[in-house]
């Protein structure tokens, strides 16, 4: 069953704001002109956003239990007031996806491949992987008027013949980075199964790397349905969360000579600038450290700090599997370009005409569409799609010489905001909502 996102694109709103508030709002007014993202990419999780009453069977505890029972009996019959079960398979970070053509004119479109728990646990069976209610993760659910669903996520990166199994229903294991190119930002219920996908791989990272405590280094259990773990030392019994490792990413801003400040790094595809970012230190503000990875990276002295929006970002390395990027704009003091050569590849300043060019020009779109197509070739056994990185070029066919990130990273947003920001000044008026609220990507 297909998980229908339970957000929808509505006319996003603002107050009359001071000049450097309405710099943090522009790249709204830009995303609902443009790109129509209700959420950035990995947000908006249309099942984490309400927590069920303990005593509903949707509760991490009930339907914990409910899953218990299931495992022992049998799991294609159940009762009706109990809400069906539906399994996410990851195999090395990677979900299980499936690939359908709605339309023939549009292309290809992936979706998650959900299994039943009866499905489920034949195939790991067949396999010969051991597999309990402890070696799911509970999601989260979605409650209907007649019906419910309760969404596991389960690593089966041992099961080697599932491959095999899972191809003849067309379904395939695929990098989370690859259906993020892929998904189709306009779409909220594709936007809505990345978030899912997103956060699965997230909690199953997470438990893949703390099976040991760090207090008495004995084996770590999984607890309230996967979502926290408990020391097994019964003299310790230390309770472990999964942890936010917050990430900073800005734009630098040249005011007087109206440009900004972009980098490459060495793990860049070519032609590719982004922006500076950089995790925050221990006792240190948020504000704090922008400006002291600007200035160890660039040398660049940066003054005022403005707060932009922030991305849950699940496709880091395994190691820091629960990244959120906290994005600003930062307006810089000085202009002299210092690089840290072990940090960064290069970084320039480039004017506003020259990043509107950039992305102008950059077929976002038909990146898409390609990455789609891969997906869809997987699916059906077919070898590898083209380079993602050819399809950034400009409209006579040529490379581009610069482009950014696509919509689907806070870069994209931060730069988009920045390069139409003059444009959007007149129109702010149009847009005023009465609640004194700000309404963020």
């Amino acid at each position: 069953m297909p998980i229908f996102s339970l957000l929808s694109s509505s006319s996003l709103s603002l107050l009359s704001l001071s000049r450097p508030h309405r710099l943090l709002s522009s790249h709204l007014l830009f995303s609902a002109m443009s790109i129509n993202m209700a959420s950035h990419a990995f947000a908006g999780n249309p099942i984490r956003s309400k927590t069920p009453n303990p005593t509903s069977p949707f509760s991490p505890k009930s339907a914990f239990q409910t899953l218990q029972t299931l495992l022992l009996g049998n799991t294609n019959t159940h009762e009706p007031s109990r809400p069906d079960f539906k399994v996410l398979p990851f195999r090395k970070g990677r979900p299980l996806a499936g690939s359908t053509c709605s339309d023939g004119v549009s292309g290809p479109n992936w979706h998650l491949g959900w299994l039943s728990l009866g499905d489920c646990k034949a195939f790991l069976g067949n396999s010969g992987v051991e597999f309990g209610a402890e070696s799911l993760v509970y999601l989260g659910s979605m409650e209907m008027e007649e019906e419910g669903v309760a969404y596991w996520a389960v690593d089966v990166s041992e099961a080697d013949s599932l491959v095999n199994d899972l191809g003849s229903r067309q379904l395939c294991f695929v990098e989370l980075r690859t259906l993020m190119v892929a998904t189709d930002w306009s779409d909220a219920r594709a936007m809505g199964e990345l978030a899912v996908a997103g956060h699965a791989r997230a909690l199953l990272e997470w438990h893949n790397i703390s099976r040991f405590c760090g207090h008495c280094g004995e084996k770590t259990v999984p607890m309230e349905a996967g979502r926290r773990k408990e020391c097994s030392n019964q003299l310790c019994k230390k309770r472990i969360y999964p942890r936010v490792d917050p990430v900073v990413i800005m734009l630098v801003i040249d005011r007087e000579n109206d440009r900004a400040l972009l980098s490459r790094q060495s793990r860049f595809v070519p032609r590719m600038w982004s922006c500076l970012a950089g995790f925050i230190e221990p006792g240190e503000s948020l504000e704090e450290a922008v400006r002291r990875e600007t200035w160890e990276e660039t040398g660049i002295e940066v003054g005022e700090v403005v707060y932009h929006s922030s991305q849950p970002w699940p496709v880091g390395p395994n190691s820091m599997p629960c990244q959120l990027m906290v994005g600003f704009f930062a307006y810089a003091k000085s202009l002299e370009i210092n690089v840290d050569k072990e940090e960064l590849e290069d970084a320039k300043w480039h004017s506003r005409e020259d990043v509107k060019k950039a992305l102008t020009f950059a077929e976002y779109k038909k990146a898409q569409r390609t990455s789609a197509d891969k997906i869809d070739q997987m699916c059906k056994g077919v070898g590898k799609g083209q380079n993602l990185a050819a399809d950034f070029n400009v409209e006579s066919g040529e490379l581009a010489p610069m482009f950014i990130p696509g919509p689907f990273a806070i870069a994209h947003h931060l730069i988009s905001s920045w390069v139409y920001q003059g444009e959007l000044d007149g129109v702010e008026a149009q847009v005023r909502q009465p609640n004194g609220s700000l309404s963020n990507l």
